[in-house]
């Protein structure tokens, strides 16, 4: 679906990320860990064609930067932390602009009964149906991060992009997140992308790790997260901490 060669990128003053090859198969999700500021966000940036780079990143075979923005985002979605809102929305409109990329105009006009059913469904996958006439703004963040996702769903990609896509949620609600994201990768042969602090999320979430350290990828793989790799990444002993917060719940 999506490969990376020797891909190198950054702001201007110089390359956040250096030198990362991977490949992106149908029905495989890819969590990235690391250290803030180790290129994460950079990375996913540049998958979404949202970057200039350098190096080779082609989706199906065609080199990213030779496809239009249009047609990566009926192929790509990127979920950021917590888009800004700069307009009062309903739930319902708010989901309804994930289905612009598919319109034939430039202007979403009149959604098709097609375009309708769509983004029920997408509202039904995070429990938010029953809210959707509702304001957008008059929500919680954990509330608004869901129906953010709802649009990402709706506009129906086939590779999901999600910087930290927890955040605001509770815990139940990133449970029944990292679920269904697994459920709907496996089910239509699509593939997620997700970059993720906690690191049980990130190891439920997938079996293949990108481990990501100054910009550069650490490890990469199914089954390389040790206890070694991450005190050497994280620079604390990670596996550790995790076993003394477990004694706290048993006492």
């Amino acid at each position: 679906m999506l490969t990376l060669k020797n891909v190198h990128a950054g702001y201007g003053t110089g390359d956040v990320i250096n030198g990362i090859s991977f490949t992106i198969h149908p029905g495989e999700n890819l969590s990235i860990i690391g250290p803030n500021g180790c290129g994460k966000s950079t990375l996913l940036k540049v998958m979404a064609g949202l970057l200039p780079y350098r190096g080779e990143i082609t989706l199906y075979g065609k080199p990213l930067h030779k496809i239009s923005r249009r047609m990566i985002s009926t192929k790509i979605a990127m979920l950021s932390q917590m888009p800004p809102l700069y307009f009062s929305y309903s739930v319902y409109d708010t989901v309804m602009m994930g289905r612009y990329v598919h319109s034939k105009s430039r202007w979403l006009g009149s959604p098709s009964e097609t375009d309708k059913k769509i983004v029920e469904e997408a509202l039904k996958a995070v429990n938010l149906l029953s809210e959707k006439d509702k304001d957008i703004t008059k929500l919680s963040g954990g509330q608004q991060q869901r129906v953010f996702l709802a649009r990402t769903i709706a506009q129906q990609p086939e590779i999901i992009l999600l910087d930290e896509p927890t955040n605001h949620l509770d815990l139940k609600h990133q449970i029944e997140l990292i679920h269904y994201l697994k459920a709907w990768a496996k089910e239509g042969n699509r593939a997620i992308v997700g970059v993720l602090h906690d690191i049980n999320q990130a190891l439920n979430l997938s079996q293949t790790v990108l481990i990501m350290q100054d910009g550069k990828a650490a490890a990469h793989g199914k089954n390389i997260v040790t206890k070694e790799l991450l005190k050497e990444v994280y620079e604390i002993d990670v596996a550790g901490y995790m076993r003394q917060s477990l004694k706290i719940w048993r006492e």
